[in-house]
């Protein structure tokens, strides 16, 4: 569960006081993750080897530790290359129209099925407000199976969620780069009072 991955890292990270905010690696389903705890808040996100309308995407879990609620936005993770150029993270709205009007089946189902790849291959994460609830909720509502394809990639883009002690949520965050591997950069995450920082250069199949 994404509770379980991230409390483990959570007390990895904990181990010594020298050890506190420092990035761990690891792999699974075929990603590789890093994560980040600060503030009480843990962060993990991992590249996803696919694109969906010219968008780079990244998947993201974020765990509330803390004793304070926090609230996290696909804004506030923001890619940043060597020669000083912001990538930002397109809002969920945006990103939730374009897939329901404008993504074929094709794309639906290749990001679907890939993001669900890499959410359940740990250990089959189950957030108190993530992709399964925005998908199930989405379902519910829609009655025809082209709607339903685009209700379900709809739901996978992380939106603003206020998370309470205790919460967790995951979601897909989208950059717009034409096509192109974001390639060497860092990954800077605006949240919880501070600055998550990441080595993120795009894994070697982007670039194939």
């Amino acid at each position: 569960m994404l509770r379980l991955a991230l409390a483990a890292a959570l007390v990895f990270v904990s181990g010594g006081a020298g050890a506190f905010g420092q990035v761990i690696e690891f792999e699974s389903g075929g990603l590789k993750y890093q994560t980040l705890t600060k503030n009480g808040l843990t962060i993990m996100f991992a590249h996803l080897p696919s694109q969906v309308r010219e968008y780079s995407i990244i998947q993201v879990a974020v765990s509330n530790g803390s004793n304070a609620p926090w609230v996290v936005r696909p804004e506030d993770f923001r890619f940043e290359l060597p020669n000083g150029t912001v990538i930002r993270a397109v809002p969920a709205l945006q990103v939730i129209n374009e897939l329901i009007r404008h993504a074929s089946g094709d794309d639906v189902i290749k990001l679907v099925t890939t993001y669900e790849l890499g959410l359940y291959g740990i250990n089959r994460i189950h957030s108190t407000s993530g992709y399964e609830k925005r998908r199930q909720s989405a379902l519910a509502v829609v009655s025809s199976a082209r709607l339903k394809a685009a209700a379900a990639a709809s739901a996978i883009a992380l939106v603003e969620t206020r998370l309470a002690p205790g919460e967790s949520t995951d979601g897909a965050v989208f950059y717009p780069t034409a096509g192109r591997p974001i390639g060497e950069s860092r990954l800077k995450v605006y949240t919880a009072g501070t600055v998550f920082e990441f080595e993120a250069s795009t894994p070697q199949w982007a670039s194939k």
